[in-house]
């Protein structure tokens, strides 16, 4: 301890080498004799040229020593060597000059190892450059000047990791996504949570954060992250279309940085490290909701009224200065549409969510870029983004086609079917629409079966036979051309009545009188061929009119 207070460290220094309470310290060294460090008090610089005094010590039982050898000046290397013993001086001391340039230009303590051992004959091992390259710091190093931005001019945003908080469907812990959105004049910042990211959910975070903060900057500078950049180029860079449009629809431009370069988004990289390091640091949270809104009120109740440490104001106090420079929000919500780049078909289509959609003529082979959302799908041109075609929403597997897009060798529609089969007839008409309802496979060919009977036979002819298929209530092709095919005499028999048809009493009388018993009559049947013997009456009557049994007993013959 005398010979630390000698070197003129520090109590607590000697305290936290020796391990020795300060106040013992100061204690052994009142003792001996050596005067105190006073602490965090740097000595006045002497006059030009005047000598420091030497101050004798009382004797301690060592040599004393003027005070200038016991207090060496820290700025002069003459001193510092004087002091350290040959164990503490470091080998790397004669080519510091030589370590302080290399470290100026950019090098590593490995080079400049090697450079030393190759050239300047050093003799030492890489450790001991590698201990005295701690020490130094680089004289030369580059400047970053504090970026300084207009109110409302720009807005900085960017993903960091979240907490981790229970997943509904799993139920184990997982690490969410933390979004932020930081103002580059007040540093006014937004985070929000989510599970997972993409390009709609991307989007969708910044117009949360537009419509938190009251209005949009002017300028958004990103990461070359795909939901917002398709290819990075500090020059001339592709932007999401979905991300492009949003942004557009708030009257925003997107400005991506340079890659490898997060520098230029300090402000938002800072938010994101203040907000992991403070209220999310090392907190579950059973529900997505439960942290946003732990987030939300920390968020205010913390992060708005501290003092930023750069600007020495209050957050929220300097927003109040901004909000009037944002972009106003527009009055309708942005609406979300799906993209995509399909091949035209050989029939001139595209297949966009499982439905067919006409693409201008001379397009097949062709790659075009398409947007869709729940109502329409729009065709465009992938050089110069012009909208070739619009057609709204199918159902899957059917066709969208335009009219003037419509090949001559494309059937007609089933709308231009029934149109000319009403022309053709009241109950051709009917028959064709009854023919419609059922969905068939074929039913557009039956009905253009029946058009092409009626150019044959005749309007009136196949009229009618339309007319006894729907009173028989059989709608189809098959039967209106056999109808057509039979005599006139011959088409009545699928008629309910005709002159030729016995109606059902006439059939009802002849069961009737074969199966019910014959009423009693004393009458003879003249209806019918009596013979030679009177016909028995098997139930009843007088029995002097009974056939007489035959000499054997048995009943005479009917």
């Amino acid at each position: 301890m005398r010979a630390l207070g000698r070197l003129g460290w520090s109590l607590r220094r000697i305290q936290r080498e020796t391990g020795v309470d300060r106040a013992s310290v100061r204690r052994y060294l009142a003792d001996a004799g050596i005067a105190l460090r006073e602490p965090r008090r740097r000595r006045p610089p002497s006059a030009s040229g005047s000598k420091p005094t030497s101050q004798v010590f009382p004797d301690s039982g060592e040599d004393s020593k003027p005070a200038s050898q016991v207090f060496p000046d820290p700025g002069g290397v003459a001193a510092r060597e004087e002091c350290l013993t040959s164990a503490a001086k470091s080998a790397c001391e004669p080519h510091r000059d030589f370590i302080a340039a290399a470290l100026d230009l950019g090098r590593n303590g490995k080079s400049i190892w090697q450079e030393l051992v190759d050239h300047h004959g050093f003799t030492g091992h890489y450790e001991s450059v590698k201990r005295f390259v701690r020490r130094l710091r680089p004289s030369a190093a580059i400047a970053h000047p504090r970026i300084e931005t207009a109110p409302g001019e720009e807005g900085q945003v960017d993903y960091g990791t979240g907490p981790m908080v229970r997943h509904p469907a799993t139920g184990k812990y997982r690490r969410t996504r933390l979004f932020a959105l930081t103002l580059a004049c007040s540093r006014k910042a937004v985070w929000l949570l989510l599970w997972k990211s993409s390009s709609q959910h991307w989007c969708e975070l910044h117009e949360e954060a537009f419509r938190r903060l009251g209005g949009a900057p002017k300028t958004m500078v990103l990461d070359n992250l795909k939901e917002g950049v398709l290819a990075a180029d500090v020059y001339d860079p592709t932007i999401n279309p979905l991300y492009r449009d949003v942004l557009a629809h708030y009257g925003v431009t997107a400005l991506p940085a340079r890659v490898r370069h997060p520098d230029r988004k300090g402000k938002v990289e800072s938010s994101i490290g203040y907000a992991q390091k403070t209220p999310l640091a090392g907190m579950r949270f059973e529900s997505l909701e439960d942290a946003q809104r732990y987030l939300d009120e920390w968020s205010e109740r913390w992060a708005d009224t501290r003092i930023h440490g750069t600007t020495k104001r209050q957050v929220a106090a300097m927003f109040a200065e901004e909000k009037p420079a944002l972009l106003p929000l527009p009055t309708e919500p942005f609406r979300y549409y799906q993209h995509g780049v399909r091949t035209v078909h050989l029939d001139g289509c595209v297949e966009v969510a499982r439905g067919y959609y006409a693409a201008p003529p001379g397009w097949i082979h062709r790659d075009v870029h398409v947007r869709w959302d729940t109502r329409c799908v729009r065709i465009l041109d992938p050089q110069t983004g012009q909208l070739l075609r619009e057609h709204l929403r199918t159902k899957d597997g059917h066709f969208r086609v335009a009219p003037q897009d419509r090949s001559p060798r494309t059937p007609p529609q089933i709308e231009q079917l029934l149109r000319r089969a009403h022309v053709a007839g009241k109950h051709v008409g009917s028959l064709c629409e009854r023919i419609e309802q059922q969905r068939h496979q074929y039913g557009a060919r039956q009905i253009l079966g029946i058009l092409s009977l009626v150019k044959r036979r005749g309007f009136a002819a196949i009229d009618d036979c339309c007319r006894i298929a729907l009173e028989a209530d059989v709608a189809s092709y098959r039967i209106v051309a056999r109808l057509a095919d039979r005599p006139r005499d011959d088409q009545a028999l699928l008629q309910q009545t005709h002159d030729l048809i016995r109606q059902l009493h006439h059939y009802r009388d002849v069961i009737r009188r074969k199966t019910e018993p014959e009423t009693e009559t004393h009458e003879p049947d003249r209806t019918r061929s009596i013979p030679s013997q009177a016909a028995p009456v098997r139930h009843g009557g007088d029995p002097a009119d009974q056939d007489p049994a035959g000499a054997d007993g048995e009943p005479a013959p009917s």
